[in-house]
């Protein structure tokens, strides 16, 4: 069962693809939209409902793709805008969604808007960045810090003798939203892309995104400080969701909310109707693999969101370790335990492309680094598509962007014949949340477990079990078949009121 225009990214699994790593059509090393076109039957085959790309538009690179230099266009790297168009196109075909990833706290320092800012103090985008003088003693405007490198976050223009505030490169100048100008713009590049049939957005640091008006000192700068104006901030959000409730089917947005308690998380949902329609929850991501403290998280979640909020639940993505090396230290078992958390919890689940595989952190280093602010290549190296030179991501002779992991061994082709593969579990998994209802839509309620282990409801009739321990744990009151086990060598068996589990394993009992 496919879901429908208005509930796909409620039912449906979602899947992050970093668009120079995932498949390369051109034979230069480099992945590109039609290389995506060219695995769209895989992501059909293993049943997803929608893909999110990374960083798609025109960019110098400083921080791949995120210092964007054109919002209504290609990155030549990646193809053109009618390869997007197709990929649209062939992706809506196959009954599947295409997310982009949209930049709105800052744009590259080559942005024609910020060329214009910084030409004299009274260009007409002037006042679409953040310029200040200098204290008196030539000091910063105030103690803001930079999230790359932690130096100051203002930067000196020598042309017109006022600094820029940058929260990221100095070359990824903030933009000030309140600036109308800068508000209608970006309503225009939403209309752009929607018009295309792009089905949403996943938005950049939306969490940070109206800064603090008068641009207060930090209490404390050696402490992590937040600079968004909460209220001005959710204004916006209105704003964009209105826009975006314009449009038949209703276009999605998807929020990089940095945010560290559940109250706070809870609030980028509006009424639950009126804001962001999912918000990634980090602190899951921060969590450990243990079953209480994962619990936890997932409770204050639950109690925490308005009725009509749905959550989402990530493992890894292209800024962190890759969950199977972060969460498991490479631990098969614990892979698939993961995997099965993911995919069964109420909310949307979002795989990294490769999670699938349960592909690890590769170490990146010397030449081969690319990523000049804090190391993150090792999250973004190539799909591992077959055990062949060029791992079927590039052609045999073109040296990748980033260097490959191990794809003689971990990759789509030799798991995906194989009926006891990371693979085989995770597509099973997906079609086992489209025939039943209650793992799509369904309740959750925590069940009495053993030290160790966490146990859930779906509904009325779905109880999922994972033991996150190196001992068995039995779970009372359970009846009925185990429609998945994570090493699949108890599915189909009948439960009598008793689930027995092993070390680091876990059931779905339907």
């Amino acid at each position: 069962m496919r879901a429908t225009d208005s509930t796909w990214w409620r039912d449906g699994v979602l899947y992050q693809i970093y668009p120079r790593s995932f498949a390369d059509a051109s034979g230069d090393g480099v992945g590109d939209i039609a290389g995506i076109v060219s695995r769209l039957d895989y992501l059909e085959w293993l049943g997803v409902a929608g893909i999110w790309l990374n960083p798609t538009m025109p960019s110098p690179n400083l921080d791949w793709g995120y210092d964007v230099a054109d919002y209504c266009d290609v990155h030549p790297d990646l193809g053109t805008l009618g390869d997007l168009d197709r990929l649209v196109a062939e992706a809506d075909r196959r009954g599947l969604r295409v997310v982009l990833d949209l930049v709105p706290n800052h744009t590259s320092d080559r942005h024609p808007w910020f060329i214009d800012a910084r030409s004299s103090r009274t260009s007409a985008h002037r006042d679409w960045y953040f310029w200040r003088d200098p204290r008196p003693d030539g000091s910063p405007p105030n103690t803001w810090r930079s999230n790359f490198g932690g130096g100051s976050a203002w930067e000196l223009d020598a042309r017109t003798g006022q600094l820029y505030l940058h929260h990221f490169l100095r070359q990824q100048p903030d933009l000030d939203w309140w600036s109308e100008g800068v508000r209608d713009a970006f309503d225009e590049i939403q209309r752009f892309w929607f018009d295309r049939g792009i089905a949403g957005f996943r938005i950049d640091v939306v969490s940070e995104l109206v800064k603090l008006r008068d641009l207060p000192d930090d209490v404390d700068p050696g402490e992590f400080a937040r600079h968004a104006d909460a209220e001005e901030t959710h204004r916006v959000l209105r704003r964009w969701r209105a826009l975006a409730d314009g449009y038949q089917p209703r276009r999605i947005l998807i929020g990089e909310t940095w945010v560290m308690d559940a109250e706070n998380l809870a609030s980028f949902y509006g009424t639950g109707t009126d804001e962001l329609h999912l918000a990634f929850n980090f602190p899951f991501m921060f969590a450990s693999l243990d079953a209480a403290e994962l619990r936890t998280v997932v409770e204050q979640a639950e109690a925490a969101l308005p009725p009509e909020a749905w959550p989402v639940w990530t493992g890894s993505n292209h800024d962190f370790v890759r969950f199977p090396t972060r969460w498991c230290g490479g631990d098969e078992r614990k892979v698939r335990c993961a995997l099965l958390v993911l995919l069964t919890l109420r909310g949307t689940p979002l795989l990294y492309y490769g999670d699938e595989l349960g592909m690890e952190q590769v170490e990146v280093t010397g030449g081969a680094a690319r990523d000049a602010a804090d190391r993150r290549d090792g999250a973004r190296t190539p799909m591992q598509w077959s055990g062949e030179r060029g791992a079927g991501f590039t052609s045999a002779g073109a040296e990748p962007w980033l260097p490959f992991g191990d794809y003689a061994e971990r990759n789509v082709e030799a798991q995906r014949d194989d009926p006891g593969s990371h693979l085989s579990l995770v597509r099973d998994l997906i079609a086992l949340r489209r025939e039943h209802p209650e793992l799509r839509s369904g309740s959750y309620e925590s069940l009495p477990r053993a030290p160790g282990s966490w146990a859930w409801r779906r509904g009325d009739a779905i109880t999922v079990a994972v033991n996150l321990s190196g001992a068995e744990v039995g779970l009372e009151g359970v009846e009925g078949r185990v429609a998945i086990s994570t090493d699949r060598s108890r599915d189909g068996d009948p439960v009598d009121g008793r689930l027995r589990l092993g070390p680091w394993s876990g059931a779905i009992v339907t």
